[in-house]
């Protein structure tokens, strides 16, 4: 296990600077001159040009990356080209808003998807089976945005059980942190409890057909004992993997929900950098987020060990 860690570390050094090359070069091709934008209103061509060459925008493609990415290396992700405060610090102050919502919307997703798919898994066939099965259909096929806005008007309009938009901080007040992120995390949580409850349903029908469940269950086992110790660790590896592969994803739709239910986090503070021109929070935020999603593959990896002792050897 130590050695699959060790050679995952190692393979993230390079993918993340090639990861960072066409960050920048990316933004870089993006039309339009900040240097405009920073300028002022109606600005000279000189002052244009001072104001370039002050963010040292004249200088080579790669003398510009190497020095982005020089300082990112030391922690240092620059300045916003707006308001002039640190990019580092921006994201910290806003990350804990969009992992709030990703997190919960995860737990919705686990809980949810594991107890459908497991439902199904347990009686194939029959009409829970059925139902989970179109269940998990339907929560594939529908947008979250969409679901954002029943949501809002089933629980926040019509019964205003829940508040629509806004965000307040754990630290002041927990009921109203999770009472203002339920609606967008249930939203979000509708494709990935599908996924999972898929993968579920079909690891367990295929678990519970083998001989060693038919001899746990012939000692006498309890059956409870034998589902929870033999059949979902067997069948969990699939569900580990859609698990990862959905928190990956949800960290970029998280844009469009937090615009959506006006959360100030990651995705709100990038769509506004985007539109503003503000390249270095804009790929700030890009190289923060590709490093989580490194991080989040790395964490499934490692798991893989615990569900598969085989892999602890290698």
């Amino acid at each position: 296990m130590l050695r699959l860690v060790g050679a995952r570390l190692t393979t993230m050094v390079p993918l993340l600077v090639v990861v960072s090359l066409l960050i920048y070069a990316l933004i870089i091709l993006v039309p339009g001159d900040p240097a405009v934008l920073i300028a002022g209103q109606n600005p000279t061509p000189e002052k244009i040009a001072e104001v370039r060459e002050r963010l040292g925008l004249n200088d080579p493609f790669f003398v510009q990356f190497w020095h982005w990415f020089s300082g990112a290396v030391r922690g240092d992700l620059g300045q916003s080209y707006l308001t002039g405060e640190d990019v580092w610090s921006s994201i910290v102050l806003r990350l804990p808003i969009t992992l709030s919502l990703v997190a919960l919307t995860l737990l919705f997703a686990a809980v949810l998807g594991l107890a459908l798919g497991l439902a199904a898994g347990l009686y194939p066939g029959r009409w829970i089976d059925r139902a989970a099965t179109v269940g998990a259909s339907v929560g594939v096929a529908l947008p979250y945005f969409w679901v954002g806005m029943m949501l809002v008007l089933l629980l926040a309009i019509n019964t205003q059980a829940l508040p629509a938009t806004g965000y307040v901080p754990l630290t002041q007040n927990p009921v109203q942190w999770l009472r203002h992120l339920i609606i967008p995390a249930l939203a979000l949580a509708i494709t990935p409890m599908a996924m999972i409850a898929r993968q579920t349903r079909a690891g367990v029908v295929a678990v519970m057909a083998e001989d060693y469940i038919r001899t746990a269950e012939a000692k006498g086992l309890p059956r409870a004992r034998v589902i929870a110790k033999h059949a979902l660790k067997n069948a969990a590896i699939p569900v580990v993997t859609v698990f990862g592969l959905e928190a990956n994803r949800l960290i970029g739709a998280t844009v469009v929900m937090e615009q959506l239910f006006v959360l100030p986090g990651l995705g709100q503070l990038a769509y506004f950098s985007v539109f503003s021109r503000d390249f270095p929070m804009v790929q700030g935020v890009l190289l923060f987020t590709a490093v989580l999603i490194l991080l989040i593959n790395l964490v499934v990896d490692v798991s893989y060990g615990y569900f598969n002792p085989k892999l602890k050897k290698s």
